[in-house]
């Protein structure tokens, strides 16, 4: 039996299935992954959450990076991947997708955004770090342009960052506490694209597979749980999922 037919099949068998995706589901959509041989920070240093606070410096890098990204993330369209994905949420085995991903992609796909759990955030918009007032990108970049910088919240005067998660900033607590629900009601766990060494985030599929359900990983790469998984596929995702759902 293939892989993508012993997937299908776990899937059909499975009362809930939980769906973990990280850079690699949006690599076959064209954008770059951070830890790849030729990921982003393999170019440059991720920069803290702290410098960012504290150096107006820091924050303006912040901003080059974002702005200088910004055609690749606009142009970027989803893939078999997310539709796969996008399937298996309208047909009600996934409620919820855990995701890694910053770029919204399964949003775009069809997903409902309540639907979509973002433990990293998301870079298709801004907010002012103080009131969370929200900010397009798009006018944010014109203003970049124009004068060199971002300006100050408008509302509060608070510092004005893409809704992202840096290093060095706290995990936003109710992602986090929806991500562990949808974890421990999963009877399948399917890791889409993730290399699993960035915690706490990769610790849900070990604690799905400790209480009891299916691991699946689907990643180019071997990861750390490998050995732990009951079906591992080094291999494209869009081939994959769309394979075992019948998703062109």
């Amino acid at each position: 039996m293939s892989d993508a037919a012993t997937l299908r099949r776990m899937i059909e068998e499975a009362r809930r299935v939980a769906v973990f995706t990280g850079a690699g589901i949006s690599t076959e959509s064209g954008i770059p992954d951070f830890r790849g041989t030729n990921g982003v920070w393999t170019k440059m240093q991720p920069i803290l959450f702290q410098d960012f606070v504290a150096s107006p410096e820091a924050r303006r890098e912040t901003w080059r990076r974002r702005f200088a990204g910004d055609d690749t993330m606009r142009a970027a369209q989803p893939n078999r991947g997310h539709r796969a994905v996008a399937m298996l949420v309208r047909q009600g085995k996934t409620r919820s997708v855990i995701t890694q991903n910053i770029d919204g992609l399964h949003q775009a796909s069809g997903i409902p955004e309540a639907q979509v759990i973002e433990l990293h955030g998301n870079s298709t918009y801004a907010h002012c770090l103080d009131c969370t007032t929200r900010y397009e990108i798009g006018a944010l970049r014109a203003v970049f342009e124009r004068e060199g910088d971002v300006p100050a919240c408008a509302a509060c005067g608070g510092l004005v960052k893409t809704a992202t998660i840096s290093f060095g900033q706290s995990m936003p607590e109710e992602p986090m506490r929806r991500a562990q629900e949808e974890t421990l009601a999963a009877d399948l766990f399917i890791v889409l694209g993730s290399s699993l060494v960035v915690y706490p985030a990769a610790g849900f599929p070990e604690i799905a597979k400790r209480r009891g359900a299916r691991l699946v990983i689907v990643n180019r790469q071997e990861t750390p749980l490998d050995d732990l998984a009951d079906l591992v596929i080094h291999d494209g995702i869009g081939d994959v999922m769309g394979g075992a759902l019948g998703v062109n």
